[in-house]
């Protein structure tokens, strides 16, 4: 590795990693990706997991984030090959008496399908769909002063509210189970601070547009990301592991899209040890278990309807919903999970076989869970589409410790790059004026696990970036000490 001469080396090349190796090579920066796997992406992979000719994603999926990010909306992403395709529907939520919640890029017909709430609905989305894309870049860039900060203080008084408490101002359980299961993708307890906005950020990324996924999987946006950065003269190196500062090359800075336990056990001697010890203490939180089906047909849902959705939630109501994710902050494993559910062949014909399809859902475990889950997803997955089991030519699973295996960033299984409670969303990863800084000046953090936090969207790398910017010229090319 000696012999590549570096501005900045980025360590990973998950999104957060190309977006802060994209910012610097467009301010003209030599940049290195180095990346452990054999193909780029993080979370972002697509692979034949099941039978040939079904193309799975192994991680993300659908990407509401990701078509919103003002980052990625400034790129020509279009030119390298990445197509966005919108189903009908973001949501589908079933319920045990046949129907299904449907939420829809306009909310005056998502409002009309809550009924008696539907008024109220309005009333609380509307104030933020008038500016919803300067919401969304205040909301994902925490460093910045806002356009409209009499609007981030009137998101941010819902946003920090519970699901359980927004919910509770909903009479029908239709709206009650839609806030449940938007929420729920926090992967905390309902009951919880800030899980309210967490379900506002998808209903409002849901009324900007439905909420996508790339065509041939999520490993085009990956791609597309790569094809630009190298479009700028940037360098990717693959196969490439990184375990301490004598797998670096010298450069002038280095940007972290890692869990903060590589730091934690390579990196003793170049960051103090008071700092690796407070980063030691981060929590990771809950794993998932996943699955992926090629399937004979299309889901029999008992409400078709749940066919125009990207995303299908399982759980029942609210307060299924609720009982399952307390349940598993708990270190217990629900008899019924909340399963989130994608059927991306439904819409893009290059997933499967001509008439058949792919099937991708997970649900929530402890940390570092050795359950198998799969028998209660299917019974979920069973509960609202009689007769699924019958559609099934094969199946896989994916525990949390499979997921680590695969990629270091997910410690347990969890995938949001750490707990995004009240306390973790202003010390991510730890307490410091600028969480994307570290003691030592030439170490940068950009991954998940610094704000604004889990998703496919690059905003974590661009927010680094901006700081990484800063100092390039501060530092001479040197190896890391």
């Amino acid at each position: 590795m000696g012999h590549i001469l570096s501005d900045a080396v980025v360590i990973g090349s998950g999104p957060n990693g190309l977006a802060a190796a994209i910012v610097l090579a467009q301010a003209g920066a030599k940049v290195t990706i180095l990346e452990a796997h054999k193909q780029i992406g993080g979370g972002m992979r697509t692979a034949e997991l099941t039978l040939k000719g079904f193309k799975h994603d192994v991680c993300s999926s659908v990407h509401p984030l990701g078509r919103v990010s003002p980052f990625f909306n400034s790129l020509p992403l279009g030119e390298h090959g990445l197509k966005w395709i919108y189903p009908e529907a973001s949501v589908a939520h079933p319920l045990d008496n046949g129907t299904a919640v449907l939420l829809t890029q306009s909310a005056e017909e998502t409002a009309e399908r809550l009924g008696r709430d539907g008024k109220k609905y309005l009333r609380l989305m509307r104030p933020f769909l008038c500016c919803a894309e300067e919401l969304m870049a205040g909301a994902l860039t925490p460093l910045q002063f806002p356009k409209h900060p009499l609007l981030m203080a009137r998101f941010g008084f819902e946003a920090l509210r519970s699901a359980e408490s927004l919910a509770a101002r909903f009479y029908d359980e239709r709206s009650q189970a839609l806030i449940a299961g938007c929420a729920a993708h926090a992967i905390l307890p309902l009951d919880k601070s800030i899980t309210a906005g967490v379900a506002l950020m998808f209903l409002v990324a849901a009324h900007m547009h439905n909420w996508p996924l790339p065509e041939g999987g999520s490993q085009a946006i990956g791609n597309a990301l790569a094809s630009y950065f190298t479009s700028l003269g940037g360098k990717i190196v693959t196969n490439h592991t990184v375990r301490s500062p004598a797998d670096l090359p010298a450069a002038r800075l280095y940007l972290f899209d890692t869990s903060p336990n590589l730091l934690v056990n390579g990196f003793n001697g170049v960051l103090p040890a008071s700092y690796l010890r407070r980063l030691s203490r981060f929590r990771y939180g809950p794993g998932v278990f996943k699955l992926d089906y090629a399937l004979s047909r299309p889901i029999p849902w008992r409400d078709e309807n749940c066919l125009k959705a990207s995303t299908v939630h399982l759980g029942g109501t609210f307060g299924e919903i609720a009982a399952a994710e307390a349940a598993v902050w708990r270190g217990e494993h629900p008899e019924k999970p909340y399963v989130l559910l994608t059927q991306q062949s439904q819409f893009d014909k290059k997933r499967a076989p001509k008439g058949k399809h792919t099937l991708w859902a997970y649900c929530h475990v402890p940390h570092g869970s050795a359950t198998d889950m799969a028998q209660a997803m299917e019974n979920q997955i069973e509960r609202f589409a009689p007769g699924f089991r019958k559609t099934i030519l094969k199946r896989t699973s994916i525990s949390p410790a499979a997921l680590e295996a695969y990629n270091a960033n997910y410690p347990g299984g969890a995938i949001t790059g750490g707990v995004a409670d009240i306390f973790q969303f202003v010390s991510r990863p730890v307490l410091r004026l600028n969480p994307y800084t570290t003691p030592n000046p030439r170490i940068l953090l950009c991954s998940a696990s610094t704000p604004p936090g889990g998703g496919v969207h690059g905003m974590c790398g661009f927010n680094a970036a901006q700081t990484a910017l800063t100092r390039l010229e501060k530092h001479a090319v040197a190896p890391l000490s």
